[in-house]
């Protein structure tokens, strides 16, 4: 009898691309797809850390399963990867890995998601649209995010491998393609600066990407041969750091067959003149950007660590839409952070209307551990207030008559 497997997957886009990998491993294995999750052999579960919820919700699904197996017999066998298996190993104290086994006795395998790797090439779900990522993980550390410590530091794809992906698509027929990263438009600083010189504090054996031969002191050189000067943002009147990503946004754009280039996700400290000229003159680059602002409040956006202010921010805005004519904007909202009061959260509205956003993601803000926000700040907005204030900013961005609305 062939063995079968299911894969759930909690959490972003990036997780769904790491379970498309995770599938194509179980397929070389000659098992195949279950047609549900009680009837799979061996279950996967690709877990998300961003929010409490969808840790809950894991939780809530391995019991199940166990329930299922006792009953039935199957699954054989309960894997669990993704953040929550990240954020064990990069906890040196033991105390999260100690917890989660605890919470979920039924769970045969803990897998980093680094074991998958790039091995294997994605068993995609979509025939004409694909996901590639071109980094992971995330050095900012802004207090409310998990991420730094479910992913660890922000490693770049070489950028060989990622032309070369999207040459590949192009042949076998795939139209659009949606660049992955935590902060897409900080790509190849590392590449630029060399890993030892990015932090390295959370560094795991076992890397995500392939190591790059890429890393230079000075300049980049790209497949094409041509030497280029790498992009620094200046930001807050200094240079933050180098990145790569306007150039290989613009060789993407250039591979024929690419209909549309998308990508997820930029942090707005990171997104430069170059990168803003790339997509104007690139017809076949998005016109709608993804740039999360998380809230309209300097003071709360003091306190998130975010490198901005609400006038930088909507500055970034105009400079865009100047150059580029018909661009449009979704963002990502925190209601209720630390401390946030209904000042800060009227902040947060004016922002909001002076923008004009087609579609928010708008999360109630969620206690998570080893975040600065957890062990510096209290959460101190009852659920009920966050509630509140996440209903009137859905209804303002993402309600039906909003739709039409042209700002």
């Amino acid at each position: 009898m062939q063995k079968t497997y299911f894969i759930k997957t909690f959490g972003c886009a990036q997780n769904v691309a790491d379970s498309e990998r995770i599938a194509n491993a179980y397929e070389s294995k000659g098992m195949k797809k279950a047609s549900s999750i009680e009837s799979a052999h061996h279950v996967v579960i690709n877990t998300c850390m961003i929010r409490e919820k969808a840790e809950t919700r894991v939780y809530g699904l391995v019991h199940n399963l166990s329930l299922v197996r006792k009953r039935e017999g199957l699954p054989e066998k309960i894997v669990v990867t993704g953040c929550m298996v990240g954020m064990a190993l990069r906890d040196s104290s033991g105390k999260f890995l100690k917890l989660i086994r605890q919470r979920m006795p039924a769970v045969d395998e803990f897998l980093p998601i680094e074991e998958v790797g790039f091995d294997h090439a994605p068993l995609r779900t979509e025939i004409t649209h694909a996901w590639v990522p071109i980094s992971n993980g995330c050095n900012n550390f802004c207090t409310f995010c998990v991420v730094p410590f479910t992913r660890g530091r922000e490693i770049s794809r070489p950028y060989t491998d990622v032309i070369g992906e999207c040459e590949q698509l192009a042949k076998t027929g795939y139209k659009k393609i949606t660049l992955l990263g935590m902060n897409v438009n900080s790509y190849g600083a590392d590449l630029v600066s060399g890993l030892g010189n990015i932090h390295v504090l959370r560094d795991l054996e076992k890397t995500y990407f392939p190591k790059s031969s890429e890393s230079k002191k000075t300049g980049f050189v790209l497949p094409s041969g041509k030497k280029i000067e790498p992009v620094f943002v200046k930001h807050l009147n200094r240079l933050r750091i180098p990145t790569l990503f306007p150039y290989l946004l613009e060789d993407i754009a250039h591979v024929r067959g690419i209909e549309l280039i998308d990508f997820l996700s930029s942090n707005p400290w990171d997104f430069s003149d170059k990168l803003i000229d790339v997509i104007s003159r690139n017809p076949n680059i998005t016109r709608s950007i993804h740039l999360p602002v998380q809230s309209g409040s300097n003071s709360v956006l003091k306190r998130m660590n975010r490198w901005y202010t609400k006038e930088i921010y909507f500055s970034l805005i105009e400079r865009i839409r100047t150059k580029i004519p018909h661009v449009r904007f979704s963002t990502d909202i925190i209601v209720g952070f630390c401390g946030e009061t209904e000042e800060e959260f009227e902040d947060t509205c004016k922002l909001v209307q002076k923008v004009g956003f087609y579609k928010a993601y708008i999360s109630l803000y969620s206690d998570r551990p080893q975040t600065a926000a957890h062990k510096v700040f209290h959460d101190d907005v009852v659920h009920k207030e966050k509630k509140r204030r996440w209903l009137i900013l859905e209804k303002m961005i993402n309600s039906p008559r909003q739709k039409g609305s042209v700002h």
